[in-house]
């Protein structure tokens, strides 16, 4: 997906990204989980300066994010329909017993790219990519995955292993 970006690093990311897998890999669990997370925080808003979710939406368009009880009964209360009712139109049950969407892409993403029930999301779609959280050092294969597709884990992962 372009992202529509000159910074040169950005170039054909998702291709750099299949081939540093190993790299990232090894950097994520052999680096001083601290000296990453110490740097985490300027990284994340380094990379969200230079890139527009709303150009992007991979994750929209390919994933979906745990729907945990708090975010049913919020997001069904804002769509005015009966927690039910909301699962059964929205959600299904997968391999890890958590509700997700029952398909790609997630059935709240606009054409526009923008997130029709933005201010209720789930807490999964408010925290991803996780590049500002411990999640990012202590679940590496979720970095990892999600450096696949998200440009923003792609760009802190390179600028952390540089």
């Amino acid at each position: 997906m372009s992202i529509e970006n000159n910074d040169p690093l950005l170039k054909n990311w998702e291709a750099k990204s299949a081939s540093n897998q190993k790299k990232y890999k090894h950097f994520l669990t052999r680096t001083d989980k601290n000296k990453i997370l110490k740097k985490l925080p300027e990284l994340n808003t380094e990379a969200f300066e230079k890139i527009d979710c709303l150009k992007c939406a991979n994750c929209c368009r390919n994933f979906s994010p745990r729907f945990k009880t708090p975010d049913i009964k919020r997001i069904s209360k804002h769509l005015k329909m009966k927690e039910g009712d909301f699962i059964e139109t929205y959600l299904r049950l997968d391999e890890d017993g958590d509700y997700v969407t029952q398909g790609a892409p997630c059935p709240f993403l606009g054409e526009d790219n923008y997130c029709n029930i933005y201010e209720n999301r789930p807490s999964d779609c408010h925290r991803f990519p996780y590049t500002d959280e411990d999640v990012f050092v202590k679940r590496p294969a979720i970095t990892l995955k999600n450096s696949t597709f998200c440009p923003i884990v792609f760009y802190v992962l390179e600028n952390l292993t540089k």
